[in-house]
């Protein structure tokens, strides 16, 4: 059997690592990673191949950045042409970027199969493209392997038939399990307490009057905890044309974008986490640390509902309120969602070589 797995952007990294493991000691399977190259940097690319254990691409389609549909059309573009020469039996999509739903629309044009891993998550906000990816996605592709039963009840509600939905756990948890023994803290003048943040995502950082809210806000919370802010090259850009002045490193440490182990190791030792990452979201809940999400929803409610997370949206107050709450000792506990065991990859891997699953199309 041939598995295709393709990749397009960071979070994919973490997913697909722990499903080219389980596959890799199969009998009878043979397996490509394709790269379509939608968000890539050659220095952070190459850290986090090389901290998860992934092999370089076997393709790289390098279509770089653009809007969302040219970036679409060009990977559809070159990623149909890399199908044709390959003939895999299964291509496997990742998560929610452009890469996922473009490569899905190919596969089902040419009746290649496709199992789509993180499937089923919903944040009923049409305004974020991922959300649109999502949907387009999981109506396509014939196996849906959902990390949590919200996934599975999403699924349902829009029609998928349920011989096609697999609960089979997070990925991303695989990962941290497999890793979190060798995460390290980087080389930086670190507090013994401190707030992890991260921020990315357009709705926080490019209006100019909501950066600089989250930032002052963070500012002024600094005085009772140092904040850690790893900055992504494009929110570093913004927050230059803002002119906010930051406290010194005790109180307000900027860093360069880290690596997995040290992301890792910083969320396994922060007091808190502020964020508007997914991901992030998922790893906290296992580490039991607080998340608190500047996003006013998440496709990942079991963060919530089971987890440590909790939703602040653009609410400055409401942050400060819950931030001082974290560092008073009563942040939110949680517990870990079940399947959030470190055994998904494997789950997958038994999965796909049932031996009806190459029916599965025909039947559904």
């Amino acid at each position: 059997m041939h598995l295709l797995h393709v990749v397009g952007a960071r979070p994919n990294f973490m997913k697909v690592a722990p499903v080219l493991r389980a596959l890799q000691h199969r009998p009878g399977v043979r397996q490509t990673l394709l790269h379509t190259g939608q968000h890539y940097d050659a220095n952070m690319s190459d850290i986090f191949f090389q901290q998860l254990g992934i092999p370089a691409p076997d393709v790289f389609l390098g279509v770089g950045s653009g809007s969302h549909a040219v970036q679409t059309a060009k990977i559809m573009m070159q990623f149909e042409e890399a199908i044709l020469d390959r003939r895999p039996d299964w291509v496997l999509v990742y998560g929610d970027v452009n890469s996922t739903v473009a490569a899905t629309l190919v596969c089902a044009k040419l009746r290649v199969q496709v199992a789509h891993v993180e499937a089923g998550l919903r944040s009923f906000d049409r305004d974020m493209p991922e959300e649109l990816n999502r949907l387009v996605t999981d109506q396509l592709a014939d196996l849906l392997l959902t990390p949590s039963h919200d996934g599975d009840q999403n699924l349902l509600r829009e029609g998928i038939p349920a011989s096609r939905i697999r609960c089979v756990g997070n990925v991303m948890i695989d990962t941290l399990v497999r890793l979190l023994p060798q995460a390290r803290l980087p080389e930086a003048p670190l507090q013994d307490r401190f707030a992890l943040v991260t921020l990315h995502r357009p709705s926080n950082v490019d209006d100019p009057e909501i950066l600089r809210g989250v930032l002052e806000t963070l500012v002024d919370l600094s005085d009772g905890c140092q904040m850690v802010f790893p900055v992504h090259p494009r929110t570093r850009k913004k927050i230059e044309e803002l002119g906010v002045l930051f406290p010194n490193e005790e109180r307000f440490l900027m860093l360069e974008p880290l690596g997995y182990l040290e992301c890792l190791a910083l969320q396994k030792h922060a007091t808190a986490v502020v964020t508007d990452s997914g991901g992030i979201q998922e790893e906290s809940t296992w580490l039991g640390v607080p998340c608190l999400t500047l996003r006013e929803n998440t496709e990942r409610p079991v963060t919530i509902s089971a987890g440590t997370n909790q939703l602040i949206g653009r609410d400055m107050v409401k942050l400060r309120s819950a931030l001082t709450e974290i560092l008073a000792g009563h942040g939110k506990t949680g517990r870990k969602p079940p399947l959030w065991d470190g055994k998904a990859g494997e789950r997958i891997a038994d999965i796909l070589l049932e031996p009806a699953q190459p029916m599965l199309r025909r039947a559904a």
